[in-house]
């Protein structure tokens, strides 16, 4: 079936594999032309191929680069001559462990990487398009992020903030942009593989919808975030988790 260009184009981070994948394959499957970002050059090679070359461009780069952030908006705009939405997936979670016994330079790397370069990535998007033209922002946040995340402090922390960057930025780029957040439960990619590797029947019986999450199910809700059936919805942060909350009530 070919598919209607939609005339948008949006950039997401993070997305040779997993969640980021996830979100721009629903983007491509709608007509929307997609930049995606990721740290191994042969990996997002081989998502473009998959994603389609002929919509699809991808720039390698350590996402807490500035320089990075800025060829890919750069690149995007080359490409496509537009960016109206912006995806912040790119994460990372290199620790695991009491809280107390956090190296704190392992705690700066997890900000770097999952808030201070969403904000960079904003700042590019909205001085090279969005000011003037307007869009939407989703930012990937977390579950770990709205609640008590033991052993997974740091990306919870950082979590929060992306969750209280996007009411900053929401607040600060309307009218023009529309900024939320969604933060999933586990989702089943090699990024969140440790939390249920050997034991998913297990942990998807916590669940009351009855099975862990995927990548489609983020896509899914990062498509209709930057849709026109959104377009009243602002500073949110849509939890997709399965169900996985309800089980924190009484009894």
């Amino acid at each position: 079936m070919t598919v209607q260009d939609s005339g948008k184009a949006a950039l997401v981070t993070g997305a040779s594999r997993g969640i980021g994948y996830g979100i721009a394959e629903a983007l491509v499957a709608r007509g929307d032309r997609v930049c995606i970002t990721g740290r191994n050059e042969d990996a997002l090679k081989e998502a473009v191929e998959k994603l389609g070359a002929d919509r699809v461009i991808g720039v390698a780069g350590k996402a807490h680069d500035e320089a990075h952030q800025g060829e890919a908006v750069a690149r995007a705009m080359e490409a496509f001559g537009r960016v109206d939405f912006l995806i912040n997936n790119a994460g990372t979670n290199p620790v695991f462990g009491p809280i107390a016994e956090l190296d704190l330079n392992v705690a700066r790397k997890v900000y770097e990487t999952n808030v201070i370069s969403a904000l960079g990535f904003a700042q590019q998007t909205w001085k090279a398009w969005q000011s003037e033209n307007g869009g939407a922002i989703v930012n990937i946040a977390s579950v770990a992020g709205v609640s008590a995340s033991p052993f997974i402090g740091a990306y919870g922390m950082s979590k929060a903030a992306m969750v209280n960057l996007s009411l900053q930025l929401a607040h600060e780029f309307a009218p023009k942009v529309r900024v939320n957040s969604i933060a999933p439960a586990v989702v089943k990619t090699k990024f969140a593989q440790a939390l249920y590797e050997g034991r998913e029947e297990e942990a998807a019986a916590a669940y009351p919808l009855g099975r862990l999450g995927v990548p489609e199910d983020i896509g899914g809700a990062a498509a209709f975030l930057t849709s026109d059936q959104s377009d009243w919805i602002t500073g949110q942060t849509l939890v997709v988790d399965g169900g996985i909350f309800l089980n924190a009530g009484v009894g």
